[in-house]
């Protein structure tokens, strides 16, 4: 498996960043917020078309590491 540094980009956002699965627009905090929903890593990946369980994998990694990001950006994208 690759390591998350290696799979996430970050990309200009309005309110500054956003992580992002490699080159994608598939934004960590979104994934985040359906696995908070119940979605299982399998309905996900059935879900985008290109994304893989590499790509979760990474995805989780980094939200565990920059969990006060991906909090707020789910609340921020609640409100929008």
């Amino acid at each position: 498996m690759l390591a998350a540094t290696n799979q996430i980009t970050r990309r200009p956002h309005p309110d500054g960043f956003e992580a992002c699965i490699r080159d994608t627009n598939i934004n960590v905090w979104g994934l985040v917020e359906w696995r908070q929903l119940g979605r299982t890593d399998v309905e996900i990946v059935d879900s985008i078309p290109g994304l893989t369980l590499d790509d979760l994998a990474a995805a989780w990694e980094y939200a565990a590491e920059h969990a006060q990001e991906i909090e707020t950006a789910i609340r921020r994208n609640a409100g929008a």
